[in-house]
């Protein structure tokens, strides 16, 4: 039941602040920037934040369920990204569909690829400080 919990109560916070950004930066029938770089932040993040997780921070896996699958789960969004998606397509915006799906795609993966990276270089620095001392 505690598991659920996290989950949920960082969904919360995490479909707000995904609510509170599409408000700052309202989307129309053009090229749905926020939901993409929403989903690109998120995806960073989340690589990061297991990498470290399991690497070098200690949390607990409770709060590790509420940030990891509760607030980024909540914050990104696929289901968003697919509408957008029909959406250029149903308004004859083939190109920016395409391109919407390659640069969300490749750029999510990418960006968690940088995330791992920048979670398992602060790993390699810690231990060769470690080492100096």
């Amino acid at each position: 039941m505690g598991n659920a919990i996290a989950v949920m109560l960082g969904g919360v916070f995490g479909a707000c602040s995904r609510y509170g950004l599409g408000l700052l930066v309202p989307t129309n029938e053009g090229f749905p920037v926020i939901t993409l770089l929403i989903n690109l932040s998120g995806s960073m993040f989340l690589a990061w934040f297991f990498t470290a997780s399991s690497q070098r921070i200690a949390i607990h896996p409770r709060l590790k369920l509420a940030i990891g699958t509760g607030f980024t789960g909540a914050f990104t969004t696929f289901s968003s990204f697919s509408l957008e998606t029909i959406t250029l397509i149903q308004h004859d915006r083939i190109f920016l569909a395409l391109l919407y799906v390659l640069l969300s795609m490749s750029g999510g993966i990418a960006c968690a690829v940088v995330g791992a990276r920048v979670a398992s270089r602060k790993e390699r620095q810690t231990e060769q400080v470690k080492g100096e001392m």
